[in-house]
């Protein structure tokens, strides 16, 4: 071991070479432990020295090692080159979170849940995704804690996606991402053949600095503003999705065949006689889960097939990596980007009618009231029997079509709306949060323009096949814990109280009672959806609700799931989308095949970096569809420059109201300059705007028919006004 006092540290470094380290090099703890003893900063030639390392080899593993604690934010180096404990320094690490206006956040790594405020200053240097080393100053004039920089720990961004432009013949890229306030400066023959107007990715050369701009090469020219499909080309970029498939990865799929081996059907439970039928939306073109339930006794049996990802996808092999790095598959209106190649996400993996196909199944038995009493896990092979639409299976339920549903399949069909209706009630029981919010879906032209915007409502086929996935996703979690097994959970904390706070002071202003943020539990949630269910400001209730809610994520820590009111939850249920789901796959397989928790190939600290990168993952693919889902939002509105809708208030500042038109759930602005001529003050406790003089409020909720002022793509914002405002 390193030196636990200064008397022994000769004696300590001289046995720290006999250690048996697993790699050539002291591990992380190894070097904090020596540093910590050591008491001041030390160079590599003193840690050298004192692990008894010697040669230009151990020299540049022991800086990567250094290193890679930098970027973790263990330790800095300073400018003499010494590295010192972070900790001793009194700094918080994190990752800068930027802001269209100039300043910033450092979304801490220690937990604590306030961000730290940096000024535009303190953010000159930096670009949004950075991970910094900052030292708090002291507080800002609103009572956040705010930073200075004291060191750049990793650069989160090396390329920039946006629009090249020139001014007095100097050329500069605009970035696309609004949380990228720099404009990247484009030296002389680094521009490549992209014209001023292009849409184009730049390579940063030099990053900025308190008093220089960033210089970049252009790499890639996208196209035109109006080029087809130039939104999601540009989200793509700016989010750096990996789009395009390594070498090694067409390499490794080039084996894979049509169908199934034989030899792969070995060994595993034949299913190929039973009724499982996939149930997705008509448009869904891969198909994780297929579903079968007839009754047993007084209750059911359910099956629940998931595609056999785990079989095809090796762990370690350029496939696997692929798929780490994309994490999950993002859908955008016009394409899908998928985290496996088509040869398995639309055939091998895909669960397409009348072909065998290798499935993990979880079955279970559920109870009349709605509980699974026994489950177990086991490899299989299926043939789905039919390939079903939420719209067919919707039709055939509500007694609209009988033909919708092939007659054979009908009495599985008719046992799985019983199974929901009993996990409905078991649900309710429990407590879990219920908010039905419809979905928008976007119509596009053959050249890419959106024609309309659909608003579509959820049906029974949707709430019964989620139930059937909750279920199945909660006996994979109960088996993760059972086996005590590294895998990851899908977490969801209690709300944030300060959150929570505000939303609850809103809804006492209503009328309503909430408990206090200590003890809010999630029937409370359901309770207030149900008093509020006939209200004309439901739906911006819901939304100030969904608002208070802390975002869920992938651990290995079982913290629980508070919107679903569930003690262990894990994503189980779709593996040829979602990395982690892949990843419970992968512990379950190992049970299932004999063997140990200890002998599993990952460790509990590897999956928290795989939970921590999955997570971040999943937030990239959301930022890059809500933006490209904006700029067809904006392009749809330009076409509808003074026409007018009927909205709802569903958000309050003091700078205005934002109102959503509810027949197309899209949202814009109206400035407080845009309402009756008055002055008017904000009340943030009752979420209301007050005219001092004329006492006409406008409240979270309340209706409001508005006329399309503005659009501006650039920023993607959509400004209204009221039409009931007869001033111009």
């Amino acid at each position: 071991m390193p030196p636990r006092n200064r008397k022994t540290r000769k004696k300590s470094a001289n046995t720290a070479n006999k250690k048996p380290y697993k790699h050539p090099i002291p591990g992380a703890n190894d070097l904090l432990d020596f540093l910590t003893e050591a008491g001041h900063p030390l160079k590599v030639e003193a840690l050298m020295e004192a692990f008894s390392l010697k040669g230009q080899r151990m020299r540049s593993l022991l800086v990567d090692r250094l290193n890679a604690m930098v970027r973790s934010g263990q330790i800095l180096e300073n400018r003499r080159g010494e590295f010192c404990l972070t900790a001793k320094l009194a700094l918080v690490t994190g990752t800068v979170s930027g802001h269209r206006d100039g300043f910033g956040f450092v979304l801490r790594d220690d937990g604590e849940p306030d961000d730290i405020y940096l000024s535009a200053r303190e953010m000159r240097p930096l670009f949004d995704g950075d991970r910094v080393a900052v030292r708090i100053k002291g507080q800002d004039r609103r009572g956040r804690a705010e930073g200075e920089l004291v060191d750049v720990l990793e650069r989160g961004t090396q390329e920039v996606a946006g629009q090249f432009i020139r001014e007095r013949g100097i050329g500069l890229v605009i970035p696309d991402n609004p949380k990228i306030s720099h404009r990247i400066l484009i030296p002389k023959g680094e521009a490549g053949k992209a014209k001023a107007g292009d849409m184009v990715v730049a390579e940063i050369l030099d990053f900025p600095s308190h008093v220089e701009q960033a210089t970049g090469r252009i790499t890639t020219i996208i196209g035109r503003p109006d080029d087809k499909g130039i939104a999601t080309d540009m989200a793509i970029h700016s989010n750096a999705i990996p789009f395009e498939w390594p070498t090694g990865v067409t390499r490794e799929t080039g084996k894979f065949g049509s169908t199934v081996p034989a030899g792969a059907k070995q060994g595993r439970e034949d299913l190929r006689g039973v009724d499982l039928v996939t149930i997705d939306g008509a448009d869904a073109r891969d198909f994780d889960d297929a579903v079968y339930c007839e009754q047993a006794g007084s209750g059911w049996r359910l099956l629940v097939a998931i595609a056999d990802v785990s079989h095809y996808v090796e762990v370690g092999s350029e496939l696997d990596k692929e798929a780490t790095r994309r994490g999950t598959s993002v859908y955008f209106p016009d394409r899908v980007v998928p985290m496996l190649p088509e040869v398995l996400s639309n055939g091998l993996c895909s669960l397409n009618p009348k072909v065998d196909r290798l499935c993990m199944v979880c079955e279970m038995r559920v109870s009349s009231d709605g509980k699974v009493t026994r489950a177990r896990f086991f490899e299989g092979v299926m043939r789905s029997k039919a390939r079903l639409t939420y719209s067919e299976v919707d039709a055939f339920l509500t007694g609209k079509s009988k033909d919708d549903v092939p007659r054979e399949l009908q009495g599985s069909v008719s046992e799985l709306h019983n199974l929901y209706r009993a996990f409905a009630t078991a649900r309710s029981r429990r407590g879990a949060i219920e908010i039905d919010l419809p979905q928008t879906r976007f119509k596009l032209n053959d050249s890419g323009e959106i024609e309309r915007i659909e608003v579509v409502e959820r049906n029974d086929a949707h709430r019964l096949i989620e139930e059937c996935m909750i279920a199945a996703n909660v006996q994979a979690a109960k088996f993760l814990r059972k086996h005590r097994i590294p895998g990851l959970y899908r977490v969801h904390p209690k709300p944030d109280p300060d959150r929570f706070d505000e939303f609850r002071l809103y809804l006492v202003s209503l009328g309503l009672k909430v408990p206090h943020p200590h003890h809010v539990q999630p029937r409370h949630f359901t309770e207030l959806m149900r008093q509020v269910r006939d209200r004309p400001d439901h739906a911006a209730i819901s939304m100030a609700m969904l608002r208070s809610l802390t975002h869920a994520e992938y651990s290995p820590d079982n913290i629980g799931h508070f919107g679903l009111a569930l003690d262990a939850y894990a994503h189980f249920t779709s593996p040829i989308r979602r990395y982690p789901d892949l990843l419970v796959h992968r512990a379950i397989r190992h049970i299932v095949r004999g063997g140990k928790p200890g002998a599993f190939h990952y460790s509990a600290k590897e999956m928290e970096r795989l939970g921590t990168i999955t997570s971040a993952h999943e937030k990239r693919a959301e930022d890059a569809t809500r933006e490209v889902e904006a700029w067809l939002k904006c392009q749809y509105m330009e076409g509808h420059l003074g026409d007018e809708f009927d909205g709802v208030i569903t958000g309050v500042t003091n700078f205005g109201l934002f109102v959503q038109i509810t027949s197309l759930m899209t949202d814009g602005l109206v400035h407080v300059t845009s309402l009756s001529n008055d002055y008017y003050s904000y009340d943030a406790g009752s979420q209301r705007l007050v005219g001092e003089r004329s006492g006409r409020a406008f409240t979270l909720g309340e209706p409001m028919r508005v006329r399309v002022q503005r659009v501006d793509m650039e920023t993607r914002k959509i400004d209204f006004r009221p039409v009931e405002n007869k001033r111009q």
